[in-house]
Formats: structure tokens, C-alpha cells, sequence
């Protein structure tokens, strides 16, 4: 039973194809507040071609540095990491031929109950911005 279970949601008007590179892309930056979570780098607004991720290597990048790793990966459909001993899925589902609805599950585990209150309300505000930012750079 995990002390925190947080589900974030946007609809993207753009199919998984288009959608899926800039989720992956999640390995370069972390595309939230880059001012806080990028020390200040900015997270790249052009795709860099990469292939999907492979289970075991990292998740993400914070600084150029990397943070977590990969748990599972499904071509376009689902990308799933772990941050310490927090995980994040990434699912894609078509809503029809145009829109994807990209939802970000995010669970942390009873040794984190004390803190999982504020760390909801921080997910909150930066799950959000990084899944509008995925949502603006796929839709351009």
C-alpha cells in the first residue's frame, strides 16, 4: 500500500506517435520548472531522435545529471521509472485518430506517509507543468 498515489492527466491534441518521442525525451531534462528542478538549464524544445529507453538505464536528467532509473517501457504506450524509492508511469491512450490523453501515475511508498501530504501538493504543480509542456511541444 503506498502512502502517496498521485494521478495527473492532459489531453493532447496529437497522436502517440508524435507524443511518445517527447515523453522519452524525459531523459535529457526533466520539462517542469527548469529554474527549480534543472538548476536553471533550460529543457530542450527540439527532439533529439532517441530510442525508447531500456529497463535498467536512466530515467531522467536533473543538471545533466542522472537520476532514476527505468523500470519498464511499451512502445508509445507506457514508460515506467523509479526516483529513489518513488515510481512514475507515463501511459499514452488515444482518445480517437487526433488526441491522446497522457496520464502520469506517481506512488511513494509508506516510509514516505510523513512527507506525502507536501509531496503531493509539490507533484501537483510540477507534474502539471511538465505535462503541458509535453503537451505544447507535441502539439507545435
Amino acid at each position: 500500500n503506498p502512502s502517496l498515489e498521485a494521478w495527473r492527466g492532459v489531453t493532447v491534441n496529437t497522436t502517440p506517435e508524435r507524443l511518445w518521442p517527447w515523453v522519452v525525451q524525459v531523459r535529457l531534462a526533466p520539462y517542469s520548472y527548469d529554474w527549480i528542478d534543472n538548476l536553471g538549464r533550460e529543457s530542450p524544445h527540439e527532439l533529439h531522435n532517441l530510442n525508447d529507453p531500456r529497463p535498467g538505464g536512466p530515467f531522467t536528467a536533473s543538471a545533466g545529471r542522472p537520476l532514476g532509473k527505468v523500470l519498464s517501457v511499451e512502445h508509445q504506450v507506457e514508460l515506467t521509472a523509479q526516483i529513489m524509492s518513488a515510481h512514475m508511469s507515463y501511459r499514452l491512450t488515444p482518445v480517437d485518430e487526433h488526441r491522446t490523453r497522457l496520464v502520469l501515475k506517481v506512488t511513494a511508498p509508506q516510509s514516505w506517509r510523513l512527507a506525502a501530504p507536501l509531496l503531493s501538493v509539490g507533484d501537483l504543480v510540477m507534474a502539471r507543468r511538465q505535462l503541458l509542456n509535453f503537451k505544447q511541444l507535441a502539439e507545435k
